[in-house]
């Protein structure tokens, strides 16, 4: 069995929403190669990035969830990182600069919070909406083991894998996390077709992982970046959905790369991607972290934790 991801016994958790298309388009900064750690360097920046994760946390705070955070090193792994000339040790120091950020945006909510929980987020090789199915398991496995390793210096709770498309990849990400000592989760995106973009659906994606991954599967699963429309039929009857435990949802039904490229916030529905998100609290109540992707972030955060309370408490009423 793979490394668990315990939380809080009867603790729901809130992710971030889409950082990247929020720190963009509702406060104009440039990401190159979609990167958000070099606005670590850039001091207005800084102060938009803990406003919004202010906001974020004030969220969780007032319904009670508790915090699962991450969202700064996405694209902190050795590919992209050369692209904007870091080298291996430059890389390294603003991973743990991200994380530093974390913990300090989420200390002066600690008291007000049930758990607060810090993740490393690590995005795939390629392009996380093409068919880059070239990847081996073992290349996965060296690549992404560099980024894993300094999380594991910067003692991250979790290695959040997130638009994931690919079986071996996900495999390899799985392996260089149990060779660091952390536990990993997979999340996959999925496209119009209700598949990954190379193919498998998403219980065909999950099996294939935990068996090809074995003692090193990934602690959980979970959906991001598809908007409930294109993961809902997905959906299948069996235990196999009880290792899905994070659901992510981008807030518009639109074409992915298209959401960070548009030039403008497609915020979708705020009261619909809530409602959307509670009925499948209620349909799936072993889910226990919540958040947002691509256009979403406190007022969607806001109304999914309005529909999800809900759903918790009438799952398992207090008292």
């Amino acid at each position: 069995m793979g490394i668990e991801f315990r939380t809080r016994p009867g603790v729901t958790y809130l992710t971030e929403g889409g950082q990247e298309t929020e720190v963009m388009y509702a406060h104009g900064f440039d990401l190159p190669e979609f990167a958000m750690y070099p606005l670590l360097d850039q001091p207005d920046a800084v102060a938009a990035l803990r406003d919004m994760y202010a906001r974020y946390l004030a969220t969780a705070a007032r319904h009670g969830f508790g915090v699962l955070m991450a969202g700064l090193d996405y694209r902190a792994s050795p590919g992209w990182a050369g692209r904007l000339g870091l080298s291996s040790s430059q890389l390294a120091a603003v991973q743990l600069r991200c994380i530093d950020f974390l913990r300090d945006v989420a200390e002066p909510y600690a008291a007000d919070l049930p758990d607060v929980r810090v993740a490393g987020a690590v995005g795939p090789r390629g392009d996380a909406y093409g068919a880059d199915d070239t990847i081996t398991a073992q290349e996965a496995q060296e690549y992404h083991g560099e980024q894993i390793a300094t999380l594991a210096r910067a003692q991250v709770d979790l290695v959040e894998a997130m638009t994931f498309n690919n079986v071996a990849e996900a495999v390899g990400v799985a392996r260089a996390g149990a060779a660091a000592g952390l536990p990993v989760s997979v999340s996959f995106t999925l496209d119009s077709s209700s598949r990954l973009a190379t193919g498998p659906t998403l219980r065909e994606a999950i099996e294939a992982v935990d068996a090809q991954a074995g003692d090193d599967r990934p602690a959980f699963f979970g959906i991001n970046c598809s908007h409930p429309f294109e993961f809902q039929p997905a959906i299948e009857p069996g235990d196999w959905f009880e290792r899905v435990r994070l659901l992510r949802p981008n807030a518009a039904l639109a074409d992915k790369a298209a959401l960070c490229t548009l030039g403008h916030l497609e915020a979708g529905d705020p009261v619909q991607l809530g409602e959307l998100m509670g009925d499948l609290a209620r349909r799936h109540p072993h889910i226990d972290l919540w958040g947002g992707c691509c256009g979403t972030w406190d007022t969607h955060l806001d109304q999914i934790a309005v529909r999800v309370g809900e759903a918790r408490r009438e799952v398992d009423p207090p008292g």
